[in-house]
């Protein structure tokens, strides 16, 4: 006699999942869910369009859509499907990179000013000082322009102007974790400056420093596109939703679908985005 054995998930384990979720905030929820819909679109989307995003056809130009150009063409007769979906995968890496390595860069000036002290601590908070007392907008074109026009320029100069605030909440947060018991029981132990940080303050920095920086995750992309949009950023042909907006704003009246579907997708990930940083604000301050 065979017996079937079917495995259930024990029922307290699944109310407290259904806990865990409710605590979740609804902003956070949303933010998520619109966030991993653009990253599917942004990966999967160019497995659907029909032709490349730099392929013309110049007897397609400035075709509305249809069910062959689902997003119309441009006045190269190009995709604007295709552009849109590889422009939004450009647009999104490129705000996960910024941010990425602007929250680097800020947890290493703040925990090695707020721990070293002295002299570092003096020249670290005065740079701070002289980055924040600058508009980060104006300070992105001064570097873009000092470099030149380029992918990699827009990127190196929005990481610069933007580490210098949560620099200063990593050196305000290193210097409060300076008190707590372990830390000085591992300065009394004899360990290193550098062991210190690693071990003890940057695991107590890093998750605040993480949510206040996805605060500026919107901002960013919005940062982008506009620089992008004056022609600072990638150029074209390479599809990026900023520089489709830039090009496109030739033919607003003849072609307004060129400026439609990059609009709507960069308002897509500023709007996910944004959400899901007032969502990680209000369970922070829920959980103090």
């Amino acid at each position: 006699m065979r017996s079937s054995l079917k495995l259930r998930t024990p029922r307290p384990v699944r109310e407290k999942g259904k806990r865990a979720l409710r605590d979740v905030p609804r902003p956070v929820q949303a933010g998520a869910a619109l966030l991993a819909l653009v990253a599917v679109v942004a990966l999967f989307g160019p497995l659907l369009a029909q032709f490349p995003p730099n392929e013309p056809h110049y007897s397609d130009k400035l075709l509305a859509p249809d069910s062959v150009y689902w997003f119309g063409t441009d006045q190269y007769g190009r995709d604007q499907f295709a552009r849109t979906v590889n422009g939004l995968r450009l647009s999104l890496v490129s705000a996960i990179l910024v941010l990425l390595g602007s929250t680097t860069v800020s947890v290493l000036v703040g925990i090695a000013a707020g721990l070293s002290g002295g002299a570092l601590d003096t020249i670290a908070s005065r740079l701070i000082d002289i980055v924040l007392a600058i508009p980060s907008l104006v300070l992105a074109l001064a570097i873009v322009g000092l470099l030149g026009p380029g992918y990699g320029n827009l990127l190196l100069a929005l990481v610069i102007s933007s580490w210098a605030t949560d620099a200063r909440i990593a050196r305000a947060l290193t210097m409060e974790a300076r008190t707590f018991p372990f830390v000085m029981a591992a300065r009394i132990s004899g360990s290193s400056t550098t062991a210190i940080g690693v071990r003890h303050i940057l695991p107590a920095v890093l998750p605040q420093i993480a949510i206040i920086s996805t605060l500026r995750l919107g901002g960013i992309v919005v940062a982008l596109a506009g620089l992008s949009f004056l022609g600072l950023g990638v150029q074209m042909p390479t599809a990026e939703l900023g520089a489709m907006l830039g090009d496109g704003r030739r033919f607003l009246t003849a072609a307004p679908w060129l400026l439609i579907a990059p609009s709507i997708a960069i308002l897509l990930i500023a709007t996910g985005a944004n959400l899901l940083a007032e969502g990680l604000q209000q369970k922070s301050k829920g959980s103090r």
